[in-house]
């Protein structure tokens, strides 16, 4: 049983593997991303986030699914390429995955049960659900797709080391 986000591996876009135990002792944000869906724009904000907290120790870890509207439906390249020339995104984007169903990424199955939605339903509803999660591999926070990144940087910074 994983306790902690550090104990998961998972597929690399370019199809190595990546324990997310590297990524001990840094602050997490998680995102279900896509490309062609309305709120592909964060990935801007997202990157901008990145850009200023980075340094203090924030990664965000982008995990493209197609399971909402069919709005990632390239290559594992040809969606971490579109990130970067249309978003400038540089953090980690990940192999697509599934959030839900029976095929969801173990990750994601933990996060969920970790940080439930709306009324205690475990199900993600759309691209760009957003996971906070601490040094410790603790969950802290889900956000709901429409919560714009700018918005996450209060509650980043308490996490983060001066």
């Amino acid at each position: 049983m994983n306790n902690s986000v550090f104990d998961f591996t998972c597929s690399a876009s370019n199809a190595g593997k990546k324990s997310l135990k590297d990524y001990e002792g840094k602050v997490l944000l998680v995102v279900n991303t896509a490309s062609k869906c309305g709120f592909t724009p964060q990935l801007s904000g997202l990157e901008s986030l990145y850009k200023k907290l980075q340094p203090r120790g924030l990664e965000i870890l982008g995990f493209p699914c197609n399971q909402f509207g069919k709005q990632d439906p390239g290559s594992n390249s040809e969606i971490t390429e579109f990130c970067q020339l249309n978003y400038g995104v540089s953090f980690p984007i990940f192999s697509k995955i599934e959030v839900n169903g029976d095929n969801a990424d173990p990750l994601f199955k933990h996060l969920k049960r970790q940080a439930p939605g709306v009324l205690g339903t475990q199900a993600i509803k759309w691209n760009f659900t957003k996971f906070l999660i601490d040094q410790s591999g603790t969950m802290i926070k889900r956000y709901a797709p429409a919560t714009k990144p700018e918005t996450l940087q209060k509650d980043i910074e308490q996490l983060l080391t001066p």
